[in-house]
């Protein structure tokens, strides 16, 4: 299964770290230069949860990040998962 988040469509990200050397001014050296731009991938906070909906009488397991988990705690479950089209 992919790393995506149900309700709100976070996915891996892919950005970049830069690599740095030498030694700084303020320690005496002549300054720190980038000698490479490596590529990385950026995860989002991924949690599979067993959430129980009222209005259903019953439960729905879906893979959420941490801030979709925040946002079924405000709007309700039924809601958020209705407007994501999961039920």
């Amino acid at each position: 299964m992919a790393r995506v988040c149900s309700i709100r469509g976070s996915r891996v990200r892919v950005g970049g770290r830069i690599h740095r050397s030498g030694l700084a001014k303020k320690k005496g050296g002549i300054g720190r230069h980038v000698t490479k731009v490596v590529k990385r991938t950026v995860s989002p906070n991924l949690h599979t949860k067993r959430i129980y909906v009222p209005e259903l009488g019953r439960h729905v397991k879906v893979k959420l990040s941490a801030k979709a988990i925040k946002t079924i705690n405000k709007n309700g479950a039924f809601a958020t998962l209705k407007k994501a089209g999961l039920i």
